[in-house]
């Protein structure tokens, strides 16, 4: 049976990636998909991936209709035997509803990828609207890396490499823009509550001790009594 199934998970966990790697596959075996992208880095009518990978798509802007486009698209005698939606977080809840459409009544699959929050831990509508309708959501298994080591699970965005919590849900930009420019960042849950990016936890590094360690060496005192190894 025909699914509508979402993939999710932070940014720089290589959605863009399997979506290219499934179209390679399903095109390699003679079917032909349809692929849609909203927002591309690379662009309009791109879908790409930061390891440099990069395919023509048809791009859905505001008030695109995807099952009105894919029935257009079949009643002209062409083919169509999967669906591909990357950067899905962008869509409405309505475009979502579109594509569970094209799944019941068109008989097609659609792999749709997108981030699951955005920069304030709130959950994006169109990847809402994907959690109540798909049939299956995975988590992808390539984990993004805090700057600490630990799995990122928060998406951020930077200023001047500091964390912002306000201003419109949607701005275009990526993991690895200048210091100047609007950029996002992984974090983990802790560093995300915290505000800790990785140019903060660098500043904060090198800020000098409040008390110097080698003012605590044994026998020194403190306080009135005397530290000891």
């Amino acid at each position: 049976m025909p699914e509508l199934v979402f993939f999710s998970g932070t940014m720089d966990c290589g959605k863009s990636t399997l979506a290219l790697q499934i179209e390679h596959n399903r095109s390699a075996r003679g079917l032909q998909g349809m692929i849609f992208t909203r927002d591309d880095r690379a662009g309009a009518g791109k879908l790409s991936s930061r390891l440099g990978l990069v395919t023509d798509a048809v791009e859905a802007a505001d008030g695109f209709d995807f099952y009105a486009y894919l029935v257009a698209h079949l009643s002209q005698g062409n083919r169509a035997d999967y669906v591909i939606v990357d950067e899905a977080q962008f869509l409405a809840p309505e475009q979502i509803d579109q594509l569970a459409r094209i799944v019941d009544d068109l008989e097609l699959d659609v792999f749709a990828f997108g981030i699951t929050t955005d920069f304030r831990s709130k959950l994006f509508p169109g990847s809402q609207r994907l959690v109540e309708l798909a049939d299956r959501v995975e988590v992808l298994q390539v984990e993004a890396l805090c700057w600490c080591g630990a799995r990122a699970t928060h998406n951020a965005r930077t200023i001047g490499g500091q964390m912002v919590v306000e201003g419109a849900q949607v701005v275009v930009g990526d993991v690895n823009q200048s210091p100047d420019e609007i950029g996002y960042e992984v974090l983990c849950r802790r560093h995300h509550r915290r505000r800790m990016t990785a140019a903060s936890a660098r500043a904060g590094a090198l800020s000098p001790d409040v008390l110097p360690v080698d003012a605590l060496t044994p026998g020194s005192a403190f306080n009135g009594s005397t530290v000891r190894s």
